[in-house]
């Protein structure tokens, strides 16, 4: 157990520029490119309701299960006041919570905690996978934890690093996406369930301020990560 304590806190030597800049790119193109978007956006849905089952658990809300959907999308169900600050705050971290993770990420790699990252997402992932009530949602956290612990009990320091990189940088560039996604649905008229709608019913404020306020936490955090990434 002191060995992998020791392990686990171990710091990595900071990467090469051409590192932190390839990974950032490697992560913006997938995130710009419809297809691969698709294709790796169930990733942000686990971290968006993760989010909300977070909050839904710190603000004393019941939380009775995740469910993930093939289409990328996501609900997280709890029970209690249907309105009221815990209602307000857990409907609130869905958006926030990828860019905030992602964020929290760029922190860990700038210190050189890689090993520390790694486990964590995998943490994450088991607690996850313990609120998953159907079975898409199952198999796609199976799939991405088992490829998180292969990571980490296989794969050398340095390409757990490249990875770790790649992640935060999609992490923080993937949470921008979602939310120009939703208002272009709320134009048309698409979304009348959104969170954004959701919190406009809960309190006085209209649904426009609750994305321009997802957006503007989105791009602190992604401002914010590039700075602590930044090997200049």
């Amino acid at each position: 157990m002191d060995k992998f304590l020791a392990h686990l806190v171990k710091i990595q030597p900071a990467p090469e520029p051409w590192v932190v800049a390839v990974s950032a790119l490697a992560a913006l193109v997938i995130v710009g490119f419809t297809t691969s978007w698709h294709l790796t956006r169930g990733l942000v849905t686990i971290a968006h309701e993760g989010g909300h089952a977070l909050m839904a658990l710190l603000t004393r809300r019941k939380l009775e299960g995740i469910r993930l959907h093939s289409d990328t999308s996501g609900v997280t169900l709890t029970r209690g006041r249907p309105t009221g600050p815990g209602m307000v705050l857990t409907a609130l971290a869905g958006y926030l919570a990828p860019s905030l993770l992602g964020l929290g990420g760029a922190w860990l790699t700038a210190q050189g905690r890689i090993t520390l990252l790694v486990w964590l997402v995998l943490i994450f992932l088991v607690c996850m996978l313990l609120l998953i009530r159907n079975l898409y949602g199952a198999l796609i956290l199976l799939a991405t934890g088992g490829a998180v612990f292969a990571l980490s009990m296989y794969a050398p320091l340095d390409v757990q690093q490249v990875v770790a990189y790649v992640a935060v940088w999609f992490l923080l560039l993937g949470g921008v996406r979602p939310i120009i996604e939703l208002q272009r649905k709320r134009r048309r008229r698409q979304a009348r369930d959104s969170d954004a709608d959701q919190l406009a019913r809960l309190t006085f404020l209209p649904g426009g301020f609750y994305v321009l306020f997802f957006l503007l936490v989105a791009g602190a955090s992604l401002a914010g990560g590039a700075y602590l990434m930044s090997p200049f």
